[in-house]
């Protein structure tokens, strides 16, 4: 597999309503887009999704385009892999972390084989690890903290989740946004078979809110999503012996050291894999080679990404080792109608297909065109 060019974008696609975590607000998903060539005609696409701002990692959409242009894209291009692998491996030495500047372009890697073998990524995850991936996944509903900050705003949204047929509902949480609002999304949810999470994005204290996560350990939650900070592996594994709620880690698992360090801590044994945070589908297959020794259950998160980035979390999403729902949604839900430049949709029934194809097939040329800028 040769890399004969690289192009580089910058994609905006403005969100139907603003997404509110405990760190910062989000109007727009911007992102960063790797496009990579063979010359063969056959082109692999890859999505770099830091925020604008450092509040959920330390890097920034700036310094994920910075590294690309100078350091990564130039290992790449004119070179010639055995496997994306092996592209995985050229991007790590001299750079320290930068994982969702190293994912966008190692995605495209992957995509770009399967371009090639005209077939899907999911399918070359799955072949890696010697299983079959599902032809669908399990759909769970995100929802952020509602602009109103009203337990009646965010009810009501999970009214509509149940109705859209969501087999998750999960809320964001933070100090003095936790229990109450908890309480009044479990009010919906009764009579249902719909479980109900809990995110915190790393933003309280132990033992300074200790009151606030024992009034949530109270709620039947499936799991608590990330209540300490990203390196908190100590905290998080002691946690996970003081609450009966399970803690799920996100955050935290930077790369499958990190995960390896988990369960040597007899650590929490739930576990969002977001393929971009740790830096690609080659280490996202570590993560998860980690996770089914260990016996933690997973399910896939995004930031979210487009339908471009939603790919690789399909992938993944669609191994055994997948047991919840995933954080994947239609477009819809995040951009509304005919703005994504790949359409996800999700049935009836909550789920949604896992593609058989590169993401190339699956792109809208239009509304591509119409939602990115080319930077290289």
């Amino acid at each position: 597999m040769k890399i004969e060019s690289a192009e580089l974008y910058e994609l905006t696609l403005p969100l139907k309503e603003p997404f509110a975590i405990s760190g910062g607000v989000m109007r727009e998903r911007r992102s960063l887009i790797v496009a990579l060539h063979d010359g063969e005609g056959h082109v692999g696409y890859g999505e770099s999704p830091p925020f604008e701002l450092p509040f959920y990692s330390g890097e920034t959409l700036a310094s994920a385009r910075d590294l690309l242009e100078r350091v990564l894209l130039p290992r790449v291009i004119a070179k010639t892999f055995e496997q994306p692998e092996d592209v995985d491996a050229v991007l790590v030495p001299g750079v320290r972390g930068n994982r969702f500047a190293r994912a966008g372009l190692e995605t495209a890697a992957w995509d770009l084989e399967a371009d090639r073998r005209r077939t899907g990524v999911a399918a070359l995850v799955a072949e890696r690890l010697g299983v079959s991936p599902a032809g669908s996944i399990q759909c769970g509903i995100a929802l952020g903290i509602p602009d109103d900050r009203r337990s009646e705003s965010l009810a009501r949204s999970v009214e509509e989740a149940v109705h859209e047929g969501y087999r998750r509902v999960k809320i964001k949480v933070a100090p003095g946004w936790d229990v109450v609002p908890a309480q009044a999304v479990r009010q919906v949810l009764t009579g249902t078979e719909i479980p109900l999470t809990a995110d915190a994005n790393g933003a309280y204290e132990w033992p300074e809110h200790e009151p606030n996560l024992r009034g949530l350990d109270e709620l039947g939650l499936l799991y608590l999503e990330q209540p300490l900070g990203p390196e908190e592996l100590v905290g998080h594994a002691r946690l996970g012996r003081l609450l009966r709620t399970p803690i799920c880690l996100d955050e935290t698992l930077h790369d499958a050291g990190w995960a390896r360090q988990v369960i040597e801590l007899e650590g929490p044994k739930v576990w969002n894999l977001k393929v971009h945070r740790v830096g690609g589908l080659t280490e996202a297959i570590r993560v998860y080679r980690e996770a089914t020794s260990y016996g933690a259950k997973l399910w896939a998160g995004t930031m979210p990404e487009s339908g471009i980035g939603s790919q690789a979390d399909l992938a993944m999403a669609a191994l055994p080792g997948f047991v919840y729902p995933s954080d994947l949604e239609p477009s819809t839900r995040w951009y509304g109608r005919n703005v994504d430049v790949i359409k996800l949709v999700m049935g009836a029934d909550g789920r949604m297909a896992v593609p058989s194809s590169s993401v190339g097939k699956l792109l809208d040329p239009g509304r591509f065109r119409a939602a990115t800028k080319r930077l290289l």
